[in-house]
């Protein structure tokens, strides 16, 4: 292996993090086996880089530094841009993960596309790929029907490559797909190991902050749904995109980190043979169209998922346990929150949940986090266990207390108002706002509503 003058090797246990100067088949520290990885460190005697030089950096005032003007440009995907925050920002670095067969690369290479067009005169996209060859990436994009004629591509693993493709072409916009594949013999010599992953972003990160490009890193995902690799790799970037989707062919773009925006916006792509497409009617996806009526046990919420408005429908089923202890089946609302509501209508209602097994699910796959569904989510339980169905045409929000009270939720005014557009007449709510049938606890809920 190559070594940088000043540098040497150790051998560090991913694991709790004990260091040798050799290699062992077992930590002596925490006894795991196979966790001992190579990484390069710098000695203590060897110069400090010029950037990070302490001759190199000097403070200063906050209030002269001037802000960066038109440092957002449109990707050409409006989902995309929402959920970015309004644009792709200059000089900034996202993280996109995903399932395998996702759509992660067919969305990148969309974006790629419509990125390339509108900087036409400004330069080049830049698409690195390390797990893919050139004849399946141009596949794609005569599938879908692309111009490619502003992009470069490059099929290599090698730091070194494509530092040296990045130096050449000074790309406006730059993906690596994926970043787990891209290795440097100065950081060891197996890809994908917790070394090489930080040294490569951190290179590729430093690069990008440099310069008016972005860049874009797909990032595999473990079993249970996190990024692979350290937390430091999403600490290294400035956006961190998460990618998921349903039983059918319909993707959820989320942001769970974002520096230049707010984390709560959602984007919406339905898988087509054109890729992926952003849905037009959300809340027609969410909602289920019935000709005889609404049954009992449905209910419909309007969720606030940063600036925009879905009407989502709440399905509860109640049936007698099976066994001595009842149990919550609830996949897309959170079974802790499905039984503390439970909880609160059978302390305030007298209605016996206790005794029974409990299914909620929502319609469109989507999973609600948002407090505003207690009420609605009462509301389906309470019609689900005495089976009379609720009105037509209502939408109920609000967060429901320990207590039995209903309190108000955010953005009252827009879900009214996405309500009224979408048809419904009766709108059940606490507070003030006029066009609302006002309630204050679960009590008047049920009344106002069953009675």
């Amino acid at each position: 292996m190559t070594k940088k003058k000043g540098t040497s090797t150790v051998f560090k246990c991913s694991s709790c993090g004990y260091t040798m100067p050799r290699w062992l088949g077992r930590c002596p520290e925490c006894g795991e086996w196979n966790t001992m990885e190579e990484q390069t460190v710098q000695n203590s005697t060897s110069t400090v880089p010029a950037p990070f030089s302490a001759t190199n950096s000097k403070p200063v005032p906050l209030s002269q530094i001037s802000a960066l003007e038109d440092s957002r440009f449109h990707s050409g995907i409006d989902e995309l841009d929402r959920v970015l925050g309004g644009g792709i920002m200059k000089r900034s670095a996202i993280l996109v993960g995903g399932e395998p067969g996702i759509g992660k690369s067919t969305l990148l290479l969309q974006t790629a596309v419509a990125v390339a067009n509108k900087n036409r005169a400004t330069g080049k996209v830049l698409y690195v790929s390390g797990e893919e060859s050139a004849s399946q990436i141009k596949n794609r994009a005569d599938r879908l029907k692309l111009d490619t004629s502003n992009i470069e591509l490059l099929c290599s693993t090698s730091l070194e490559n494509i530092e040296a493709a990045l130096n050449a072409i000074s790309p406006v916009c730059i993906i690596i797909d994926s970043i787990q594949t891209v290795c440097s013999p100065e950081a060891g010599v197996i890809p994908g190991s917790v070394s090489q992953l930080k040294y490569c972003a951190n290179e590729l990160v430093s690069w990008v902050k440099e310069r008016d490009s972005v860049m874009f890193l797909v990032a595999h995902i473990t079993k249970d749904g996190s990024i692979a690799g350290p937390k430091s790799l999403e600490h290294l970037v400035d956006t961190v995109l998460s990618f998921d989707r349903n039983a059918e062919d319909v993707r959820f773009l989320r942001a769970q980190k974002n520096r230049f925006g707010s984390v709560d916006e959602l984007g919406i792509f339905e898988m087509s043979e054109k890729g992926l497409k952003p849905v037009e009617d959300p809340s027609g996806m969410f909602m289920i169209r019935r000709e005889k009526g609404i049954p009992a046990g449905i209910a419909i919420v309007p969720v606030m998922e940063g600036t925009q408005v879905f009407m989502m429908e709440i399905q509860a089923l109640t049936v007698p346990a099976k066994a001595s202890v009842n149990r919550v089946y609830s996949d897309n609302i959170d079974s802790a929150r499905v039984s503390r509501v439970a909880a609160v209508l059978e302390k305030k209602t007298k209605l016996k949940f206790s005794e029974c097994d409990i299914y909620v699910n929502v319609a469109g796959g989507v999973r609600i986090t948002e407090s505003s569904v207690d009420a609605a989510l009462a509301a389906a339980l309470y019609s689900a266990r005495t089976d009379l169905a609720l009105k037509e045409q209502t939408v109920i929000a609000g967060e429901l207390s320990l207590a039995g009270e209903i309190r108000p939720v955010r953005g009252l005014k827009q879900r009214i108002k996405t309500a009224s557009s979408l048809g419904f007449k009766h709108f059940i709510a606490p507070g003030n706002e006029p066009g609302i049938i006002q309630v204050k606890d679960v009590q008047e809920l049920v009344k106002t509503i069953f009675s």
